[in-house]
């Protein structure tokens, strides 16, 4: 099995899928539901998107599954070019997955995640969901931009640390169960520094595992 890219790009995958559909759902209905059923006088979030015609974006008004495919698009090339990597390293100047807990390795991966991806996508957000009617200013464009961050980073901290990210890896702990217990008879008795960011999920549970047992004993 190819561990390095292709497990990437699968745990990037179901991580983009739950991220777009929260966020979609984070803006629509928590942010801008009340705005919305304002501006058409209806009384559900779901009667004033069909009552104005779908969902501003790009100048136009487009259905919640546009929406929610072109966001994926732009989110998950972005993790697995920029996110996952980077991530990986920026934690690695900090601390080591061989020595520190497993808990707080994957804590500061999810951090260095989201910093890197909050302001990523909010400024794309912000080019997507632009009044363009009203004309376009660089001022308004960067005046978005920083509301995005501030409204965005709360939810996707939170968010991917105690709700998406543990689910997220369940899911790639369950697939690649396999590879998991392969590279664990592989590593006994070495101490090998994970070279990308699955290697170093993989790590983690090995050693999540291996706390669990000697706690229980």
């Amino acid at each position: 099995m190819p561990r390095n890219q292709f497990q990437r790009m699968i745990f990037a995958l179901i991580t983009v899928v739950i991220t777009v559909h929260a966020y979609v759902f984070y803006s629509l209905y928590v942010v801008n539901g009340t705005a919305l059923m304002q501006l058409t006088d209806t009384h559900g979030v779901l009667d004033a998107i069909r009552a104005q015609g779908g969902v501003y974006m790009c100048g136009r008004y487009l259905p919640i599954w546009a929406v929610v495919l072109i966001e994926f698009c732009f989110a998950y090339t972005l993790e697995v070019i920029m996110g996952s990597p980077l991530s990986f390293k920026l934690a690695c100047r900090k601390f080591d997955p061989r020595k520190n807990h497993p808990m707080i390795f994957e804590s500061a991966i999810i951090t260095a995640t989201v910093c890197l991806m909050c302001p990523a996508m909010s400024l794309i957000a912000a080019f997507l969901y632009y009044p363009y009617y009203a004309g376009f200013s660089v001022v308004t464009l960067l005046c978005t931009w920083f509301k995005l961050v501030c409204v965005n980073l709360p939810f996707a901290y939170f968010g991917q640390m105690f709700f998406i990210q543990p689910f997220v890896r369940f899911s790639f702990r369950t697939i690649f169960a396999k590879d998991i217990a392969a590279r664990q008879e592989q590593n006994v008795g070495t101490n090998v520094k994970p070279k990308n960011e699955v290697e170093a999920i993989q790590d983690v549970i090995i050693r999540e595992k291996k706390i669990a047992a000697e706690d229980s004993e």
